[in-house]
């Protein structure tokens, strides 16, 4: 079951129905403000956003004033200290909450921490960046208060919407991601790579753990786990200009959401971190034969000398790759821990190398198995004890 609602100017003023009960009461150096229960939790995920959250929180306060709400900021450790410029608003404000993730990153996972810490009955998700429109949240809580519907959506391209002044290829990624999406999705969304929606906190929780966390595209993970299919609702909505801090879109996010996509569909038999480890691995070997062609054929260098280099140079772009893409939620940051990591990676894909030999000749001189069965034998496990030792040891420790 779904709904759109098409508007040209929609109004974004709202009169709650059942008025907040408040009671203020002087507690020590303020005066602090107690509400009816909660309505409404909104989560924002936020990475180097110091320069926007202040305005985000009275901008809900302007929107969301009357109804008993709650925000809770979901911070990856930024560096520009956006969680301890929240901290300063929360001391003032007890509806404001900060989780500050530590060794771990992603607006998914961040979404899914985030919805899992909060009580109200009703769970916003959307960005704190002010490109999704506060405004925007009491016309949710009266479509989906009073209704049928898990969830309602805020779409840019339905009637009504829009998405400002991206330029065309912006706008080209955005809609080929929702043609994409289209492969799982089990839904007509106009949006479905929307950031901005308001789900039932019950729903949420059911489907939370079949979520794969992957990515940045929480709304098309909370679809394609939910069983049965989720009831929706959408509404139309301007997205806005940033106009302080820098865009998170990027080429890896891109890419992120390829990888859910392939979770989503193929997750299950190959899993995910696994199939991204094995196919940047794959195009190590390239690299490796790439320098090794460079250093030995042309260059001239003796063949064992070459063979290293090759060897180390294909190890060091294999670890920035899985640094950048298998393990972007807890990739590592900073000259010492990559140092660090790279000598574990490097350590674990030589003893790798020499587990990988060692089957090959097992089992091609006393299995006397075929070379080619053998020698797949040897790189398979030798992917495997790469994986699993890197994953542990390189990526483990956060």
């Amino acid at each position: 079951m779904h709904h759109r609602e098409t508007s040209e100017h929609p109004n974004l003023t709202h009169t709650p129905s059942k008025p907040s009960i408040q009671r203020k009461r002087e507690i020590g150096l303020g005066q602090l403000t107690e509400t009816s229960p909660l309505e409404l939790a909104v989560v924002l995920p936020t990475f180097c956003e110091a320069a926007n959250v202040a305005r985000m929180v009275e901008a809900l306060k302007r929107s969301l004033e009357g109804l008993a709400w709650e925000a809770v900021f979901v911070d990856d450790h930024s560096p520009d200290g956006t969680a301890t410029t929240l901290r300063e608003i929360a001391r003032t404000d007890q509806r404001i909450r900060v989780i500050e993730r530590l060794g771990r990153r992603g607006l998914a996972s961040a979404c899914i921490e985030g919805m899992l810490a909060v009580s109200a009955p009703l769970i916003a998700v959307m960005d704190a960046d002010l490109q999704h429109d506060p405004a925007l949240l009491p016309r949710m809580l009266d479509r989906i208060r009073g209704s049928d519907f898990d969830i309602v959506i805020g779409s840019r391209f339905m009637a009504g919407g829009g998405t400002g002044s991206w330029n065309r290829h912006r706008l080209a990624r955005s809609r080929l991601g929702a043609r994409l999406s289209k492969i799982v999705l089990r839904a007509e969304l106009t949006d479905p790579m929307s950031g901005f929606f308001m789900v039932r906190a019950d729903v949420a929780r059911r489907i939370v753990p079949k979520l794969s966390g992957i990515g940045f595209k929480i709304l098309l993970d909370l679809f394609t786990a939910a069983e049965p299919s989720l009831r929706y609702a959408e509404l139309p909505y301007q997205f806005a200009l940033r106009d302080a801090g820098e865009s998170k879109l990027d080429q890896v996010i891109a890419l992120e959401f390829l990888i859910a996509l392939y979770d989503r569909l193929f997750g299950r038999i190959i899993p995910t971190r696994f199939a991204m480890f094995a196919a940047i691995g794959g195009t190590g070997v390239i690299v490796h034969m790439g320098l090794l062609a460079s250093l030995f054929a042309i260059g001239k260098l003796a063949f064992v000398p070459a063979h290293t280099v090759a060897t180390l140079g294909a190890m060091t772009f294999n670890f920035y790759l899985n640094n950048a893409f298998t393990y972007r939620d807890r990739r590592l940051v900073g000259a010492r821990a990559l140092l660090r990591g790279w000598i574990s990676f490097c350590l674990i894909c030589s003893v790798g190398a020499l587990a990988n030999v060692g089957v090959a000749a097992f089992l091609f001189e006393v299995q006397s198995a075929y070379w080619t069965t053998s020698a797949l034998a040897g790189v398979f496990f030798g992917a495997v004890w790469n994986y699993a030792l890197s994953r542990h040891f390189t990526w483990g420790r956060y």
